[in-house]
């Protein structure tokens, strides 16, 4: 019986083995690779220095890049998550992150971007988490961020975005977080966001917005989930609707 024991966990560190073996020595998909090398050569030292080699997800050898997180699918390796926040990257938003379609995570917060985000973001089907908070990205949001359908946590904050908070964002049935305050957006907050069933925090504070908070309470159940309302140095008007008796969930206001 000892013996058999012994074969039966002699068979399963094997296996184990293998299975280790077979991921660790995956291919790594050309089109990532390709994508995160023209990174490399936009983005600051910090990131230059740490990433090591040609192939982000490591090639045996070398280990995978700092920041890059990926996963087998398939006969391949993909990127999943790329968190590279605090690195002082500079400069445009990189075009070439939109090529990663299998990106679940993309945390750049804290660095000293610029320019707009592309449209192209919507290609990212299968983002959960955007964190672009405390860089000094500009220009409208473009409402292609309402193709995200798995995005759960969007934060925004404090960068220098203008212009009107896309109504497309109310497409987002997964979203729990919005940060946005902050920035410099005009007009009425689309009230459409009210029909967000998951939506628990919602800070649109410190932007240029205008019209009455009763509008932003207009649609019948809205804001079911809600718990964190933050509407603070805007230019809103009007009174406190009676509709806020109805966020029975609400928290803070």
């Amino acid at each position: 019986m000892a013996n058999l024991s012994l074969s039966l966990y002699l068979i399963l560190r094997i296996y184990a083995l293998l299975l280790l073996f077979n991921v660790s020595f995956a291919k790594t998909l050309k089109r990532d690779m390709k994508a995160l090398n023209e990174i490399k050569k936009l983005v600051g030292w910090r990131l230059v220095y740490s990433w090591v080699g040609d192939d982000p997800c490591g090639d045996g050898v070398l280990p995978p890049w700092s920041g890059v997180t990926c996963s087998k699918v398939g006969d391949y390796r993909v990127v999943v998550k790329l968190e590279v926040y605090s690195m002082s990257i500079v400069g445009n938003f990189p075009k070439a992150i939109t090529k990663l379609l299998d990106l679940t995570v993309l945390d750049m917060h804290n660095n000293k971007l610029t320019g707009p985000i592309p449209p192209e973001i919507g290609r990212l089907k299968r983002l959960i988490t955007l964190n672009l908070r405390w860089n000094k990205l500009q220009q409208a949001l473009p409402p292609e961020i309402g193709g995200l359908k798995s995005l759960t946590y969007l934060y925004l904050s404090f960068n220098n975005f203008k212009g009107e908070i896309p109504k497309e964002l109310a497409n987002l049935h997964e979203l729990q977080y919005l940060h946005i305050q902050e920035n410099h957006f005009t007009g009425r907050i689309p009230a459409e966001l009210g029909t967000l069933q998951k939506l628990r925090h919602l800070d649109a504070g410190n932007n240029n917005l205008v019209g009455s908070i009763s509008n932003l309470f207009r649609i019948e159940g809205c804001f079911p989930a809600l718990r964190n309302l933050f509407l603070n140095n805007n230019y809103l008007t009007g009174g406190l609707p009676n509709k806020l008796a109805n966020l029975t969930n609400l928290e803070i206001l």
